[in-house]
């Protein structure tokens, strides 16, 4: 729902009805994740994606005539690939799209919910998009950290249960259905309940403020993350040379990341790659960075003869095997890149793969599933 908030709030401030549909489960090889959405607006207008343009067609319009009823519908759509060219599903993946009326009367949260994922704040929406009792579908709670539940989805069994595991995919920072018996019990079936989780933009913290720094920099921001770029040199480390990071850090980057785990602005979503290659400031920063334990991605650039010297001052330094490991460096995969800009695509390249569990090898000399994850490896 994210990348289409700002159109589904505008129409929904001017109190109109939007039809919207969201995939809440995939299977083999489909091509949007869960909590893609596609809007029909009152216009007739479609704004987003639920399969890239494999099914678009038939949710507009089944979301026209969901409007026009008012019930929800939970649609699966996916065929063989021998039939895929049938219904247009032409990749031979399985969707489950949840499609509902939206306004201010049937969806009163979203305004209340836009200006947390705007301000940054993690919130999550619990919507029942299955259930024995048609009553129940389409009811919705908000989960906030540290907040009670907003709503209720019918029962103090479901509200519990949906609460905490929301919380759960919400510290993950990823959308996910889950299961339960028809009033929550946690082994039961029956009842569906997609889980948008809005967290804020997973970090990218790129240490070292050199040219490679400002292609990362560009990609990591067009990937989604809030990127920061720190150095301990004022004269490099400025706005105007790294105008794509979210922020500029003048400081010496152990200092600065020891500072940022200990105010809590580091999980496991983040990723750091760090470009100085000079021993004074990577050394305390891996140091450091391969203490932590839950960090998604740590690289760091430089020859192999630099990475060579590198582990030899972090063993001095007293990590172990299994911390070293967690290493990504030389940094990037091997795409022969040349370039600032192609050096950032292959550091890129390596932190999708890590993150998604891909292998980095050529899709046309490997076997099987191409989307082999519906959620990050964790």
């Amino acid at each position: 729902m994210r990348e289409v908030l700002p159109e589904l709030l505008a129409w929904w401030e001017a109190g109109e009805t939007v039809g919207v549909g969201t995939v809440v489960a995939t299977f083999q090889s489909a091509p949007r994740p869960p909590g893609a959405s596609m809007l029909v607006g009152p216009d007739g207008t479609a704004v987003g994606s639920v399969s890239g343009g494999c099914v678009e067609g038939a949710v507009y319009e089944l979301a026209q005539e969901v409007v026009d009823s008012g019930a929800a519908v939970l649609e699966r759509y996916g065929v063989s690939d021998d039939d895929a060219f049938a219904v247009g599903l032409t990749c031979g993946g399985i969707l489950d799209v949840y499609v509902e009326k939206v306004s201010r009367e049937t969806f009163p949260e979203l305004g209340e919910i836009a200006a947390d994922i705007e301000a940054g704040r993690p919130v999550a929406l619990a919507t029942v998009v299955e259930h024995p009792d048609p009553a129940w579908v389409g009811r919705r709670v908000v989960v906030r950290p540290d907040v009670p539940l907003a709503g209720s989805l019918g029962s103090p069994r479901a509200d519990a249960a949906v609460h905490d595991d929301a919380l759960g995919l919400l510290a993950a920072g990823h959308s996910a259905t889950l299961g339960y018996g028809p009033d929550g019990e946690r082994r039961g079936e029956g009842m569906r309940v997609f889980v948008w989780a809005f967290a804020p933009k997973p970090r990218m913290l790129v240490f070292g403020a050199i040219d490679f720094a400002a292609a990362v920099a560009r990609v990591g921001s067009f990937l989604g993350y809030h990127v920061t770029v720190c150095d301990a040199r004022p004269v490099f480390a400025t706005a105007t040379r790294f105008p794509e990071a979210d922020e500029v850090v003048v400081d010496w980057p152990h200092r600065y990341l020891e500072v940022e785990v200990a105010a809590g602005r580091i999980d496991a979503r983040t990723v750091i790659a760090v470009l100085t290659h000079d021993p004074k400031f990577d050394v305390p920063l891996l140091e450091v960075a391969l203490r932590l334990p839950n960090l998604a991605y740590i690289g760091a650039m430089g020859s192999r003869r630099t990475h060579e010297d590198r582990l030899d001052r972090l063993r001095e330094a007293g990590l172990g095997a299994a911390e070293l490991g967690r290493l990504h460096s030389p940094i990037g995969l091997d795409l022969g890149a040349r370039t600032p800009e192609e050096t950032a695509i292959s550091i890129a390249a390596e932190i999708i793969a890590g993150r998604w569990g891909g292998s980095g090898e050529r899709l046309g000399t490997t076997q099987g599933r191409i989307h082999a994850h519906d959620t990050p490896v964790p």
